[in-house]
């Protein structure tokens, strides 16, 4: 019996830090616990492992330099500049004023309100990364408005539960950069690599909104025209936006020669701010030369996409890394709750004892998923898990199903960072194994483990939408209306077509590895290169001919005859000439 848990110590363990879990124990110390009281089993069982347990007391002594290792981790610093800039952001009343301007340029269409919900989640996702402070933000605000002119509860509590978790696929997503530590691989590569499939489930979202206004007319009522406060002023915005256009145009090819690629960013944000200059003169001469709508959509939008920039348009361009992108957007949402007039001590204390929360958090979770993974490796669990998912049939794409569905399943009960921090260093080195991009296999992940946050009845973002959703029938601010609650079933079933919506988008990037790919930009594709170099009498030089020709029959290229051998002073004055070089598509 001894010799039977020996042998299997791995699968016992995994299974037993799941039951701790599901008992309720806090994840780091379920973590750090089980660890510890395997390796003092794995110590006295070892000899009777047949030689697959190889701990011994000695190997505590690595504890001390793998928790010096977690805290020396630069990369997990833009956790807390992430989530403190969030929080900042939410407090400043940023969703508010996006919420309303949005909700009255959509209020004539069927449905207004639940796109603008949708795309106000999709700004505050790229502003905040935190989905509770997006949940709670448009459920406290939108929530209400949308009951009082009529929409569907489960459709109302629906879109806002899953607009919030656009926050965990659409950088800066804090799991992201939980993700790309875990795999080893560049936070900014992960973000380059999941902005396509998180503008990509945005654009889902919507579709389903507008197949519900279709189908479904009365659930998506558009606003009356008394509630448009702001008036119709879509022709203005668009002229507005016609002529930054064309002024970004001029100025890009004006400064082309000089500046290269550079002039884009350049022309473009003399445009965006000569507008934004135009609106706040237009609105505070009293000019009107813009309609009220148009000043209101451009002085709401700039600011956030101007942080978005900051944030993540520096970090594309290579000019920050994320963790200086998190400072510089730290300091950026100070300075708008500062500019709004809502920046004062008591935002600023709320918003550290926040992050001090969250990051603690996390770093607990790290130091016990280090034991953890020390007593694993040491009764090869490693080795277990890789035999265990290279044995599933159908290569590649049966590893990435058979994954898919196992976190889906799971994700019912562990949240994402219980999943990233158990999971994810188990499958990413099989990922690897399998020749499987693992930013690629990161986003996977990412967008599965969105749905950890829609699952009835577990799911985080439906609890933090239930906690701000009336459960008595109250009395509506502005009709003077008794308006009944939103009840709970309400809120589950709200949430189940998003969740098939976020199955089906895991198929898509399954599916259509380029969404990802991109983010290793053109790959030189060596089939299209020739290389001619003079011949020369000398043997070993003349040879070079050879390698053009090894390298056509090799990559499916033609071998070229080799030229007359000039001198040797000739063969000195001609350098070797390249072919063209053609940029190849993306490798999936």
């Amino acid at each position: 019996m001894m010799e039977l848990i020996a042998q299997n110590m791995a699968p016992i363990m995994f299974v037993s830090l799941v039951v701790f879990l599901l008992a309720g124990y806090p994840v780091a110390f379920s973590l750090a616990a089980n660890g510890l009281l395997f390796f003092v089993f794995g110590v006295f069982l070892a000899p009777l492992s047949e030689g697959t347990i190889t701990l011994d007391w000695p190997l505590l002594y690595a504890l001390p330099e793998r928790f010096w290792g977690v805290m020396q981790n630069e990369t997990l610093l833009a956790i807390p500049f992430f989530t403190f800039m969030g929080i900042v952001l939410e407090r400043s009343g940023m969703a508010e004023d996006l919420l309303e301007t949005i909700g009255q340029l959509f209020g004539p269409v069927r449905g207004g309100l639940a796109y603008a919900v949708i795309i106000v989640g999709a700004l505050l996702a790229a502003t905040t990364g935190v989905v509770a402070a997006s949940v709670i933000a448009m459920g406290l605000i939108s929530l209400p408005i949308m009951l009082r002119y009529g929409y569907d509860r489960r459709m109302a509590s629906g879109v806002i539960a899953a607009s919030g978790t656009l926050a965990q696929i659409i950088p800066p997503s804090l799991v992201l950069i939980i993700l790309a530590d875990q795999l080893g691989r560049s936070v900014g590569d992960m973000y380059k690599g999941a902005m396509v499939p998180g503008l990509v489930l945005t654009g889902l979202y919507m579709t389903y909104v507008f197949l519900v206004s279709m189908f479904r007319p009365n659930w998506v009522p558009a606003l009356p025209k008394e509630a448009r406060t702001l008036g119709n002023g879509v022709t203005s915005l668009v002229v507005s936006l016609l002529i930054a256009a064309v002024m970004g145009y001029l100025i890009i090819k004006a400064l082309l020669p000089r500046y290269g690629e550079g002039a884009d960013i350049i022309g473009a944000s003399v445009a965006i701010i000569a507008i934004y200059v135009a609106a706040l003169l237009d609105r505070a001469l009293k000019i009107n030369l813009m309609s009220k709508l148009c000043s209101q959509v451009i002085v709401v939008l700039i600011p956030p996409l101007a942080l978005i920039f900051l944030v993540l348009g520096t970090i594309y361009l290579g000019i920050a890394t994320p963790t200086e992108g998190g400072a510089m957007g730290a300091v950026g949402s100070l300075f708008l709750a500062g500019i709004k007039g809502r920046l004062n001590l008591s935002v600023i204390q709320q918003a550290l004892a926040s992050t001090t929360r969250l990051s603690s958090f996390v770093m607990f979770i790290l130091l016990g998923a280090r034991v953890f993974s020390l007593t694993f490796y040491g009764v090869q669990g490693h080795l277990w898990v890789e035999h265990l998912l290279t044995a599933m049939p159908g290569g590649q794409l049966g590893f990435l199903i058979g994954v898919s569905v196992l976190v889906f399943l799971l994700a019912f009960f562990l949240d994402f960072f219980e999943l990233a921090f158990i999971l994810v260093p188990l499958l990413a080195p099989v990922a690897d194994k399998l020749g499987i991009d693992l930013i690629w296999f990161g986003v996977i992940l990412g967008v599965n483990m969105q749905t950890s946050f829609m699952h009835p009845p577990f799911g985080f973002s439906l609890f933090y939408l239930r906690s701000v959703a009336p459960t008595e029938p109250f009395i509506d601010k502005v009709t003077g209306k008794l308006t009944a609650p939103v009840k709970t079933s309400q809120i589950y079933w709200g949430a189940v077509p998003f969740v098939i919506i976020q199955v089906v988008m895991i198929g898509l990037v399954i599916g259509f590895p380029q969404m990802v790919m991109h983010y290793k930009g053109a790959v030189v594709d060596t089939s299209h290169v020739t290389f001619t170099a003079p011949n020369s009498g000398l043997g070993g030089l003349g040879g070079l001919g050879g390698l053009d020709g090894g390298l056509g029959t090799g990559l499916g290229g033609s071998a070229t005859p080799a030229a007359p051998a000039p001198s040797g002073n000739d063969l000195l004055s001609q350098p070797p000439s390249f072919g063209t070089t053609k940029p190849a598509a993306p490798a999936p």
